[in-house]
């Protein structure tokens, strides 16, 4: 099993599909539970999925995966067709939801290249026990039997024979498969691919099966059609056909001659010259009736990031056009009008790409059911999760980021905020609680709110257990709620006494912070004691490529996100103030503001060193602002973000730095951590 596959098309499409089955199969037994019922719809659903992945389980050769699959399908089979009265629903969820798990760490060891090899003999006992004790319990006269294939053990076609022969036979063999076994086209495949091991004269219809799916459904009607010129006995090729997995019918003919198959052989011309050269004429449209019903591909996300990037070479290669220094003191009308005219095309073929990127957050969003689901059998509490605005998107590289955080979120509300339904109810609250997980668009960023009624965070702990850890930075009378609250985001930092399974250890929220840094968000914590907690995680829409402010410090260009930047100014000095401790700031309209020499921090040379011939910039993450010094503005433009050489990341650890790009004229510019700036 752990052999590499030669043909890695049908493995990707193996993992897609089952990948969504398994999404698709979590969600409908979470809402059945949610329910509390399995409808006839619901089971006949959960029985064709789990039909579905015991068959392409066992094609590729997953056995493990098949196996488990083919006990949930037979348990499912008898609820469907004996709808048995007396059973214990919530142990079917816990039952299929373990299969779910098993499952899901198998795939991702198919996607990691591993040895799928994990035992799930235990899941199947309690499978097979579960099923022979509601059988029991609903006895019944009818004796319901689970109609039996007449196929044998399923193979994922990888003969290793040689075609070394006279192929003196011809044959036309026409193959339907059982019902409702899906995917048609791909089985049909999985023949050919056999077929091609041992001969190469084979001819098929449909021949796009590969390509268009519509082709199930030909398959489905009118059968596979298979003309084949090889040397095997018609035994010989009617077994190897018969190993065919969901195998319905199989019409095995052998032909006389070659004449019908050679007919769709077309030789190949291969006279050049006798060919004219045409002119390619435009044909009117016609509006026809050319069928095209598939409006959805699946593209690989490879080709998507590898599109992005030369999006992003175009961008910059624009900006090296136009920019160039040779230009400059030249009257070209013509080439800046043509220049403006390129610009709105790379723009509109940027948005486009970016666009084709964005994917819903509702899948990072409904896995947070089964979450829920598991804290609140465990911790004995109930509470209701509801979804907002899970339509929203973002990048799909924004969405790997922010899955962990919103798990840590959802599990720190359930166990710390929401109180057990005694309690509430003690306090006029209802019984259960209820958490609300919203996404909306808010400019360039998308907010992703965390918002529960439970308890909420309380001041007193919060001061008392940073004080005790010394982690204040400035007396506790100058802080502000929200910067009271926000200490639970310090690393180590947890109010509770004793950790939990799911936690409690000063671990998570750190994290949360760190994870939304990592790519240009913020969190931001409101709280009202006894009413419940709001987290707000604020993410970028994409990281690809930003607008950005160039500035220019010595002789280096650094670049600010033109979404942190508030406004920039040249200060006076009656505004500036030292502290004792010779920390400078700035007052700007009655607020105090840190300020940060960028020559000093980075150690660069600079003749401008006086803030009345340089100039302020301020910025802002989350709450928190600063003024960065820098010696003048050099112009905004759309960059792409590139990650800093490994070197510089390893052994020169340079903090404020999150990454570089190309600027129009060649140089190098260092894209500045604005987040990471002001938390030092």
């Amino acid at each position: 099993m752990s052999e590499p596959y030669s043909n890695e098309p049908m493995l990707d499409m193996y993992i897609f599909e089952t990948t969504q089955n398994i999404e698709q199969l979590e969600t409908l037994i979470l809402l059945c539970e949610k329910n509390s019922s399995y409808d006839q719809e619901s089971v006949n659903e959960i029985f064709r999925i789990m039909h579905t992945i015991k068959g392409t389980s066992s094609m590729m050769l997953f056995n493990n995966i098949s196996t488990l699959a083919h006990s949930m399908e037979d348990l499912f089979y008898y609820i469907r067709e004996q709808k048995p009265k007396d059973i214990d629903y919530s142990i079917v969820s816990d039952l299929v939801l373990e299969g779910i798990d098993f499952i899901k760490a198998e795939l991702q060891k198919i996607m990691a290249d591993e040895p799928v090899d994990g035992d799930c003999a235990h899941l199947i006992d309690n499978i097979k026990e579960f099923l022979s004790l509601i059988k029991q319990q609903n006895h019944s006269d009818i004796d319901i039997k689970k109609p039996v294939s007449n196929s044998k053990q399923q193979y994922y076609i990888a003969p290793d024979k040689s075609g070394n022969s006279l192929q003196a036979n011809y044959f036309k063999a026409t193959i339907f498969f059982e019902d409702g076994c899906e995917m048609e086209n791909l089985r049909a495949y999985t023949i050919i691919h056999t077929l091609k091991e041992l001969t190469q004269e084979v001819y098929f219809i449909p021949e796009d099966i590969m390509e268009n799916d519509q082709t199930a459904e030909i398959i489905r009607k009118q059968g596979f059609k298979v003309y084949v010129k090889i040397d095997l006995s018609y035994d010989e090729l009617h077994q190897l056909l018969m190993q065919t997995i969901f195998l319905k019918d199989l019409e095995l003919v052998q032909l006389d001659n070659g004449e019908e198959l050679n007919q769709y052989f077309k030789p190949v011309k291969r006279s050049v010259e006798e060919i004219p050269i045409k002119i390619p004429k435009i044909q009117p449209q016609e509006s026809t009736s050319v069928s095209v019903n598939q409006n959805m591909i699946s593209v690989n996300v490879e080709k998507l990031d590898k599109l992005m990037d030369l999006v992003g070479e175009m961008v910059i290669a624009e900006a090296m056009v136009v920019q160039n220094p040779d230009l400059v003191g030249l009257e070209l009308n013509n080439f800046y009008k043509a220049a403006r005219h390129l610009h709105k095309i790379t723009s509109e073929i940027q948005d486009m790409v970016m666009s084709i990127r964005m994917v819903p957050l509702s899948t990072t969003f409904h896995k947070m059911y089964r979450i829920v689901r598991d804290m609140t059998r465990k911790l004995h509490k109930e509470v209701n999760l509801k979804l907002i605005g899970e339509e929203t998107e973002v990048d799909k590289n924004i969405i790997e980021h922010i899955s962990d955080p919103l798990m840590h979120l959802i599990r720190n509300a359930i166990d710390h905020g929401i109180e057990n339904g005694d309690e509430r109810e003690a306090l006029g609250k209802p019984r259960a609680g209820k958490l609300i997980l919203e996404a909306k668009n808010a400019g360039g960023d998308v907010l992703v709110i965390v918002k529960d009624d439970g308890r909420g965070l309380n001041k007193e702990k919060i001061l008392k257990r940073a004080k005790e850890n010394h982690l204040l930075t400035k007396p506790e009378s100058e802080m502000s709620d929200r910067e009271i609250y926000e200490l639970i985001l310090l690393p180590g930092f947890s109010t509770k006494d004793s950790a939990s399974e799911f936690s409690g250890r000063g671990v998570g929220m750190d994290v949360v912070l760190k994870n939304l840094e990592t790519i240009g968000g913020s969190v931001t914590v409101d709280s009202i004691e006894g009413r419940g907690t709001t987290i707000t995680l604020k993410i970028p829409l994409t990281l690809a490529i930003i607008d950005g402010m160039n500035i220019k410090v010595g002789d280096s260009r650094y670049t600010i996100p033109t979404v942190a930047i508030k406004e920039s100014f040249r200060p006076k000095e009656t505004d500036l103030i030292k502290d004792p401790d010779g920390n400078e700031m700035i007052m700007v309209r009655g607020e105090c503001y840190s300020i940060l020499r960028l020559h000093e921090h980075f150690g660069v040379n600079t003749d401008i060193k006086d803030f009345s011939e340089g100039i302020l910039i301020m910025v802002e993450q989350g709450n928190k602002s600063l003024c960065l010094f820098a010696d003048q503005l050099l112009g905004q433009q759309q960059v792409v973000v590139k990650a800093l050489p490994n070197y510089i990341r390893n052994f020169k650890k340079i903090e404020g730095l999150a990454g570089c790009t190309l600027l129009g004229d060649g140089s190098i510019s260092l894209i500045l951590d604005i987040a990471g700036l002001i938390s030092k």
